[in-house]
């Protein structure tokens, strides 16, 4: 798919030299870029929503399921 973007100058030509340099074409370069980019950050929105859905809600444990859960769990020697 072909699509057009606005990027500076500066950085035009700093793409353009490192794809010349490593042997991508410019399309490729960005595609990558982009892809790289998508795989760091894939859970942003997701992260945004539960903070906002969380945000009213109050952030104390409920002491009676606390102590159920801790009751719960068998006592080990360190």
């Amino acid at each position: 798919m072909k699509t057009a973007i606005s990027i500076p100058d500066k950085l035009f030509r700093k793409v353009d030299q490192y794809a010349q340099k490593h042997g991508y074409s410019r399309s490729e370069l960005f595609a990558k870029a982009v892809a790289q980019y998508l795989e760091m950050h894939p859970s942003d929105h997701i992260t945004k929503q539960l903070d906002e859905i969380y945000s009213s809600e109050p952030a104390e444990l409920n002491k009676t399921l606390s102590n159920m859960q801790l009751s719960s769990i068998k006592k080990e020697e360190w």
